[in-house]
């Protein structure tokens, strides 16, 4: 049995246990050792799993596990995180500061228990797919914020049932091979849109979405300015099911989104060793 140090974080409702790479076997298997991690009776209890690594592309290295073993390009709430761990951990300097991951580089800041995030450039945008759902027609739209997302514009959103209607959007002929993550978006005002998210990965509602959150403002910018191709510091609140409400700012050119922040919370919770056979 190894015994392996570990910090336990949310990020607006999303829930991590943050582990350095040297306190890991070069020998785990990632994939058993993440499902082990984030069961909620016999792990820690988690949607996923932080790994910090080094790296030769930036300061520091992330990867993210989901709680279903697969691994993660990008997580917004995830690298929040990862900064506020990294400040409080590492003696970090820098007051931004680059981290690696599968997605690219993210830029980092934090303070406490607030952290920002600068993801890599959202790519793929494609608005009003046509797809079926159960022989009915839906029109959605998506994005890559670092991981692929779709989002369905609705009108009472609690109403929906997010993990019946998100698991057949997620596994849609139309987003294979990779899948999607699916968010429900409800427009409150212009400036701010409501967000509940089936996350790929965790293959069920998760509590918030930090690349969600991004996805969603994104479009929902979109299409509360429909005429408006380039603004900068533009910015959108979302409020996720959590209730706690993200702020996402970004610039807008000929179309094309660049320079995307992520800023909310990145709580600890709790510090101890979980027993790994």
């Amino acid at each position: 049995m190894k015994k392996i140090p570990f910090t336990k974080m949310v990020g607006a409702g999303n829930d991590f246990v943050v582990i350095d790479t040297a306190n890991l076997s070069s020998q785990t298997d990632l994939k058993k050792f993440g499902i082990a991690v984030c069961h909620r009776h016999n792990g820690i209890g988690a949607d996923g799993v932080l790994i910090l690594e080094l790296s030769r592309k930036a300061d520091y290295k992330m990867r993210i596990i989901n709680s279903d073993g697969s691994e993660a390009e990008m997580c917004g709430n995830g690298a929040r995180c990862m900064a506020a761990y990294i400040v409080r951990n590492r003696n970090e300097k820098k007051k931004q500061f680059a981290m690696e991951t599968l997605a690219g580089i993210v830029l980092a800041e934090a303070k406490e228990e607030m952290a920002n995030v600068r993801l890599s450039d959202p790519k793929d945008y494609r608005a009003d797919i046509a797809i079926q759902i159960n022989g009915r027609p839906l029109r959605v739209s998506y994005i890559d914020s670092g991981v692929p997302h779709t989002v369905v514009f609705v009108d009472g959103l609690k109403t929906i049932d997010v993990d019946i209607l998100g698991a057949m959007i997620r596994q849609h002929e139309h987003f294979k091979p990779r899948g999607t993550n699916v968010n429900f978006v409800e427009q409150l005002r212009e400036d701010l849109v409501e967000l509940r998210t089936f996350e790929r990965g965790v293959d069920a509602e998760t509590l918030a979405c930090g690349t969600g959150s991004v996805a969603s403002a994104l479009i929902s910018y979109l299409q509360a300015h429909p005429m408006t191709k380039t603004q900068k510091g533009a910015s959108m609140k979302v409020k996720t099911k959590s209730g706690e409400i993200l702020d996402v700012s970004f610039d807008l050119k000929a179309g094309a989104f660049s320079n995307v922040w992520l800023k909310g919370s990145a709580k600890f919770i709790a510090r101890g060793e979980y027993y790994y056979v």
